[in-house]
C-alpha cells in the first residue's frame, strides 16, 4: 500500500453527519455512529499527488486526521493509505516518488508477538493500571496465564469510593483516583496520544485493543484521540475479561508489602489481603512492577530492599479553568462551535527569566478539576473529561519543572513530616550521606510532594476543599475574596484566598510571569476571572527504577520495573506501550529456560 500525508481539505468539504463534543451522545447511551470521511475527495487529491487517474485507486482508508487552525480558513489534514487496482504498479510509483516527503510505502502497523508459549511458571503483574493491563494482556495472549495483584478495588467499586471523596469528603486511601482497576488514567481525559518514539507501532496495538474492548473506533485516526472516563470504565472491564478468558487471574485489594529476594533474584512476594487483613507469600520468579506514580509506600519498601532507584525531575503547579467557549474562539476562530471540531485544546510553554520552565499539562477540554489525593490530610488536583467533552469549563495543569537539586533542601523536619519520626530520621541521615557522594535520595521528591499537598490541605480549610485564587489576583499578588464569571468545578469545593505559599517561590514567580505571556498567544488566557486551584503535584513519578536492555532491574533479576511509577511512561498510551515491551522481555527470559524442542513447538 502507498501512504500519502498532508492531504488538505477545507472544513466545508467534510461531511457533518459525524457528531462530536456537545453533539455526542451521553456516556450511558450507545456509541455514536462511525465518522464519515470524504473518501472520494481524498481519492481525487491522492490521484493528483501521484499523477494517476482516479480510477486506478482501488481502496483508500484514513490513517490519521487533524486540523490546521493557523489560518482563518481552517483545514482538515489527512494521512491516507491506498492500494491500486493493479497492485504490481505500486512499486513503480513508490520508486518514482522515493524522495518525496509526503509519499511512501505504508508501514506495517500490525502487531507480531515474539512467540506464544504454554509454561508452568506464571508471572505476576503488580498493578492494574494501563501498563499492568497491557503487560497482563500480552502475557495472557502469549500463553503465560499471569497473576495480577491490584491494591485497589474493581473499577465499579472504586468509582463509588472516588465519588465519596468528591461528594461527601470521605477518602478511601486504597480506593480513589490513584488506586484501583484502571489506574489513575481511568479518572482523566482518557487521552491516547504521546510523543514517544514508536518504531514498531506498538501504540497502534494499544489502540486496537482498546477498540476491541469497546472504545470508539475514531481513536484509530484522530490526531488527538481520547476515550473519556465513563467509556474507559467499560473498556477496562472488558480487557479484564479478555485476560481471564486466556487463563489470567486478577485479584483486587491485594497490596504487595515486601519482595522476597535471594542471591540477587526475586523469589516471591509478601502480599497483604486488605479485605481479610491476612498476609501471605506468593512464589514468583518473574514480577512486573507496574506501579503508579503514587505508590509511595511500595517505593519505600523497594528502597528498603535496596532495589536500585534514583530521584528524577517532575513538575508542580495548579489547575487553571477558563470557559471552554473562550478557548474555542481563541483556537478555532470563526469556526468555533463546528460539530466536527468539538472542544478545543491547547499546549503552552514559557521559559521564565528565573531559569524555570512553565508549561500546560494534561489539558482537559470541556472537563472538570477533580480531587486526586490518595493520602489523608493532603489535597491534590487533577483534570478529567468525559467522551463528550461538553462541560462548561476547560482546564489544564499549569506547572513548573523541578529537579532533584530542589529536593535536596529537605530538612530533618520535612523528612519526618513525610515519613514519620523514626523512618524520616533514617531517610534524612541517608540523604546526607548520599549528598556527600554527590547523589540525591530516591525518596526526596516524595517529601516535597507531601509537604505541598499537606500545605494545600491546610490552605483549603482542612476539609479536602482546595485552595483557589483568581488569575487576576494571582498576577497582582493579592488574595481573592469572591468568584467572578468563572465557576470552579473542583469538588468538594474551592476556598478562595492566596496561593502564594502553596508552591516554592521560584514556581510562583515563573507562573506569574507566564500567564500574561500566554494571554498573548491565546486571547483571554490571562482572563482575570479565570480560576487557579491547587495543588498539582503528581505530574509524573518523582523517581525512576532503572532497568537494563532486558527490562529487568539493574540489581534484582526477575524484577521488571514498568510504566509511569517506574519512570518509563507518562500517560495511558505510553504506559500501555511500556507494558507490551516489558511483557515481551519477560516472555523471552522465560523462553531461555525452555528446551529447544519446546521452543520450536511454541513459536
Amino acid at each position: 500500500m502507498i501512504r500519502i500525508t498532508e492531504l488538505k481539505l477545507p472544513l466545508s468539504a467534510l461531511p457533518v453527519d459525524a457528531r462530536r463534543a456537545t453533539d455526542a451522545p451521553a456516556e450511558t447511551e450507545a456509541d455514536r455512529r462511525p465518522i464519515a470521511h470524504p473518501v472520494e475527495a481524498l481519492a481525487q487529491l491522492s490521484a493528483q499527488a501521484l499523477g494517476i487517474d482516479r480510477g486506478l485507486i482501488a481502496h483508500l482508508q484514513v490513517f490519521k486526521r487533524s486540523f490546521d487552525a493557523r489560518k482563518a480558513d481552517l483545514q482538515a489534514v489527512y494521512i491516507v493509505d491506498l492500494s491500486l487496482v493493479q497492485p504490481d504498479q505500486e512499486a513503480a510509483l513508490l520508486h518514482r516518488f522515493a524522495k518525496h516527503p509526503h509519499i511512501g510505502k505504508s508501514p506495517d502497523t500490525s502487531y507480531q508477538p515474539p512467540h506464544t508459549l504454554a509454561h508452568e511458571e506464571r508471572p505476576v503483574v503488580v498493578g492494574f493500571g494501563p501498563c499492568g493491563i497491557f503487560a497482563a494482556l500480552l502475557l495472557a495472549q502469549m500463553g503465560l496465564r499471569p497473576i495480577v495483584l491490584e491494591r485497589g478495588k474493581s473499577v465499579r467499586q472504586r468509582t463509588q469510593d472516588t465519588w465519596g471523596l468528591w461528594r461527601k469528603q470521605v477518602l478511601h486511601p486504597e480506593s480513589n483516583v490513584q488506586f484501583g482497576e484502571g489506574g489513575a488514567g481511568t479518572f482523566s481525559d482518557g487521552k491516547l496520544y504521546s510523543q514517544i518514539k514508536d518504531p514498531r507501532h506498538l501504540g497502534r496495538k494499544v489502540m486496537q485493543e482498546f477498540v476491541k474492548a469497546g472504545a470508539p473506533a475514531d481513536i484509530l485516526f484522530e490526531a488527538h484521540p481520547h476515550i473519556g472516563t465513563f467509556k474507559l470504565v467499560k473498556v477496562v472491564e472488558h480487557m479484564r475479561e479478555q485476560i481471564a478468558a486466556l487463563g489470567g487471574e486478577i485479584y483486587f485489594e491485594q497490596r504487595v508489602v515486601d519482595v522476597l529476594l535471594q542471591g540477587g533474584r526475586i523469589e516471591g512476594l509478601s502480599v497483604l489481603n486488605q479485605a481479610t487483613g491476612q498476609t501471605y507469600e506468593l512464589p514468583a520468579r518473574h514480577v512486573v512492577m507496574a506501579l503508579g506514580h503514587s505508590s509511595r509506600d511500595t517505593f519505600a519498601m523497594l528502597w528498603a530492599r535496596r532495589v536500585t532507584m534514583v530521584a528524577k525531575p517532575f513538575s508542580v503547579g495548579f489547575r487553571i479553568e477558563h470557559p471552554q467557549s473562550l478557548i474555542d474562539r481563541a483556537r478555532w476562530g470563526r469556526h468555533a462551535g463546528h460539530p466536527l471540531l468539538g472542544a478545543a485544546d491547547y499546549k503552552l510553554v514559557h521559559h521564565a527569566q528565573n531559569g524555570r520552565t512553565a508549561y500546560s499539562f494534561c489539558m482537559c477540554p470541556g472537563g472538570t478539576v477533580v480531587a486526586a489525593t490518595s493520602e489523608a490530610g493532603r489535597v491534590v488536583t487533577n483534570g478529567m473529561s468525559q467522551y463528550s467533552r461538553n462541560e462548561r469549563n476547560a482546564n489544564a495543569g499549569v506547572v513548573v519543572g523541578i529537579d532533584p537539586a530542589d529536593f535536596s533542601r529537605n530538612s530533618l523536619e520535612h523528612w519526618q513530616a513525610a515519613f514519620g519520626e523514626a523512618e524520616g530520621a533514617r531517610y534524612a541521615q541517608e540523604a546526607m550521606q548520599l549528598a556527600g557522594q554527590g547523589q540525591f535520595h530516591p525518596l526526596s521528591g516524595i517529601v516535597l510532594q507531601r509537604r505541598l499537598e499537606s500545605g494545600a490541605y491546610q490552605l483549603g480549610g482542612g476539609t479536602y476543599e482546595a485552595p483557589g485564587q483568581l488569575v487576576g489576583d494571582f498576577i497582582k499578588g493579592q488574595a481573592s475574596q469572591a468568584l467572578g464569571s468563572v465557576l470552579p468545578s473542583y469538588k468538594p469545593g474551592v476556598k478562595l484566598g492566596s496561593l502564594e505559599s502553596a508552591l516554592p517561590s521560584y514556581a510562583i514567580e515563573a507562573l506569574r510571569e507566564a500567564l500574561p505571556v500566554w494571554g498573548k498567544k491565546i486571547k483571554g488566557f490571562d482572563l482575570p476571572d479565570a480560576v487557579l486551584t491547587g495543588v498539582e503535584t503528581r505530574t509524573s513519578s518523582p523517581l525512576r527504577i532503572p532497568r537494563g536492555a532486558d527490562c529487568q532491574s539493574l540489581n534484582v533479576r526477575g524484577l521488571y520495573p514498568a510504566g509511569e511509577g517506574a519512570g518509563y511512561a507518562g500517560g495511558i498510551l505510553s504506559a500501555g506501550v511500556d507494558g507490551i515491551k516489558v511483557a515481551e522481555a519477560l516472555a523471552l527470559d522465560v523462553m531461555q529456560g525452555v528446551p529447544t524442542s519446546a521452543q520450536s513447538h511454541a513459536i
